[in-house]
């Protein structure tokens, strides 16, 4: 049996692409920014983050050239050799639907130094999919791949596609099929999977990809999460995850711990409101890293109302702000 990711706090990481101000900079596509690439990676595996999700929905990995994919991991991977980093968890994103192209991207994201894959659930026939196609999609995948996988159920950009716990305690007997990412507000889903008996949790780690949820899925057997707001505030989510894996806290850990989990659960507003527009804004105007609207198309001009409607998250991106410049 394959090993999972190791328990904790991943980064799903925006991919960076150069400046306007650049010379080679192309509005239709706009090159990618290795260099930015790395320094924020970088940043994140100083600031205690566990591993990487690259090229998934932050990443915007469907905007994307097969080279482009590789020439990011590898990159990366680069970064954090020459940084002390070695072997430092990567998981590559797929977002495509046909098998033999999700394969061939896993063949090449281990090339260029993943060691796990997260493979968004095919959304495209929704409607018509049924429970039985998805474990056999996902079994022909893991079948093949090179690299161990896990499965990443996103309804929001998948045309909401369904996935039943049953289905994840199907898969999880896979050798190669090694957890999932759940990228959806369903408490009652995660506690079916993360907390189901009959899955080998040494084996399947379940992750939540909301850290606004990240102290109570963790009671319910969660292995971490895979979230977007610890792009910017890294030491935070860190800190909340540790508060939250804590089996008997101090009564001061207690409070911490929930009231850290409301700040994190606010600022996480703006990654559900703006997604990797968000996300990406966020970076840009806290870390420094990127342009403010660094999108590809059709993705353009940053979060709705600029510099106003940032205004109004201010307090809020703010109280967190505190905690993570006091860690």
């Amino acid at each position: 049996m394959s090993a999972p990711p190791p328990a904790g706090v991943y980064v799903p990481v925006p991919t960076f692409f150069v400046s306007k101000k650049a010379a080679n900079y192309n509005a239709v596509a706009a090159p990618i920014d290795i260099e930015t690439q790395a320094a924020h990676s970088l940043h994140l595996a100083k600031s205690g983050i566990t591993g990487l999700v690259v090229l998934g929905s932050t990443g915007e990995a469907v905007h994307l050239t097969n080279k482009e994919r590789f020439d990011i991991l590898s990159g990366v991977r680069k970064a954090f050799d020459d940084g002390g980093f070695k072997d430092y968890p990567i998981i590559a994103g797929t977002a495509a639907q046909n098998i033999e192209e999700v394969v061939e991207q896993l063949k090449s994201a281990k090339e260029a130094g993943a060691q796990w894959g997260l493979c968004l659930v095919p959304g495209y026939f929704a409607g018509a999919s049924t429970q039985e196609g998805i474990i056999q999609w996902f079994t022909a995948v893991a079948d093949q791949s090179p690299i161990p996988v896990m499965v990443y159920h996103y309804p929001g950009v998948s045309n909401n596609v369904k996935v039943v716990p049953s289905t994840y305690a199907t898969l999880s007997k896979h050798p190669n099929i090694v957890g999932c990412k759940l990228s959806h507000g369903d408490v009652s889903y995660h506690a079916q999977i993360g907390a189901n008996p009959k899955i080998d949790h040494t084996h399947f780690h379940t992750f939540t990809g909301l850290g606004q949820q990240l102290l109570p899925v963790i009671a319910l057997g969660c292995a971490g999460t895979i979230d977007g707001s610890a792009g910017f505030f890294p030491k935070s989510v860190v800190r909340l995850y540790n508060l939250s894996v804590k089996n008997q806290p101090t009564d001061e850990e207690v409070k911490e711990r929930r009231l850290l989990q409301y700040k994190v659960s606010s600022v996480e507003e703006l990654v559900v409101k703006y997604g990797t527009v968000g996300i990406k804004e966020a970076i840009s105007r806290i870390l420094g890293m990127g342009d403010i609207d660094g999108t590809r198309l059709p993705l353009c001009g940053g979060i709705p109302g600029g510099d106003k409607e940032w205004e109004n998250w201010k307090e809020i991106i703010g109280d967190l702000d505190a905690v993570e410049n006091s860690l």
